[in-house]
């Protein structure tokens, strides 16, 4: 039924009504910004998870390896003034090695990269010398760094069968102890699977020992390898550079402790008793037939004494330290290329 007038208007109007309009779009905003964080939490724990899961992550999906593929890469970086002949041996020594197990090297010197200042020591070229050999060998699994300084004394020893398989390494690893020794209040992780590991080191008496040390290539290594290299630690001049700054990288980033293996130091980085020794070494630090690597440690750099720098006339700011690798390796380098010898392998 229609009216032909319009109703009359009441003289008290119904309450105010809010507009559903307004509701609806200020409920639509509330719902964006749920959204957003929603998404914003689901990407960061995705970033952390993937992170934490490291190269372990791209395992999974690095499934096709092209043949011919070297299971490992052995990195070492030389200075360009080093002797030719002493350096060819060591070189020797690398490619003996990684020929027995189908690994492959890499050589290269401290000159090759920008460090930044020159005040930047040379030892921290071996980080970009490890992202170089990861960039030409991607499918490789290891990268095995060895200081100049180092011999590998049983070349029989595969980096698997020795130290990277998980039930080994697991044997091995060294739990619940400071990072640093004798009394870091960071201690190494007791809980970890020797499946999850990517980065395998030995401690010194002093402290990390990167003169012998394994990482798995991956995005982990990438990220690990660029955070150790950053311009702020090349340029904090810590006392002993690079190592310093993985002992600060190690203590104060959970991603690279959580990755981390320390196993003793005999079965990766032996350390061979320098000739002025002060102090003899601990039986579970020195070189002793049979061990794997014999280390040098420190060869490159041996005080000058001071006296020696007056007889000659020369400044002893410019001949504090020299390189003494080549006369203090020469027995053991003897005794490996004789038993290469022996070996028919030469």
């Amino acid at each position: 039924m229609h009216f032909a007038l319009p109703p009359r208007k009441t003289s008290q109007p119904p309450p105010y009504a809010r507009s559903s309009r307004s509701f609806s779009l200020r409920n639509l905003g509330r719902l964006q910004s749920l959204a957003l964080a929603a998404i914003g939490a689901v990407g960061f724990l995705w970033l952390l998870i993937h992170m934490l899961a490291g190269s372990g992550g791209s395992r999974s999906g690095k499934n096709y390896i092209p043949a011919g593929t070297a299971k490992a890469v052995v990195v070492t970086v030389f200075e360009e003034s080093d002797s030719p002949t002493w350096k060819e041996m060591i070189m020797e020594n690398r490619r003996d090695y990684a020929s027995r197990h189908g690994y492959t090297t890499f050589f290269a010197n401290s000159s090759d990269y920008p460090l930044g200042a020159f005040t930047v020591p040379k030892s921290w070229a071996i980080l970009p010398a490890l992202r170089h050999a990861m960039t030409l060998h991607p499918h490789s699994t290891y990268l095995f760094h060895l200081s100049s300084s180092a011999i590998i004394m049983r070349p029989q020893y595969s980096l698997e069968e020795h130290l990277t398989s998980p039930k080994i390494l697991e044997s091995l690893m060294q739990t619940d102890i400071p990072v640093v020794p004798p009394d870091s209040v960071i201690h190494t992780f007791s809980h970890l699977h020797g499946e999850n590991i990517d980065f395998v080191i030995s401690q010194d008496p002093t402290g990390l020992g990167p003169g012998s040390m394994i990482i798995r290539t991956g995005e982990w290594a990438r990220y690990f390898l660029d955070a150790w290299f950053d311009p702020l630690y090349r340029s904090y001049n810590f006392q002993k550079a690079e190592r310093h700054a993985l002992e600060h990288l190690v203590q104060w980033h959970g991603t690279i402790l959580a990755k981390m293996a320390l196993v003793p130091q005999r079965m990766l980085n032996s350390y061979v008793e320098p000739p002025d020794a002060t102090k003899p070494l601990k039986e579970v630090n020195a070189y002793a037939e049979g061990d794997f690597v014999a280390n040098f440690d420190g060869c490159n750099m041996r005080l000058v004494d001071p006296a020696t720098a007056q007889v000659k006339g020369l400044k002893p700011k410019l001949i504090r330290t020299r390189n003494d690798c080549e006369k203090e390796q020469a027995q053991l380098l003897a005794r490996w290329k004789a038993m290469v010898d022996k070996e028919g392998r030469s």
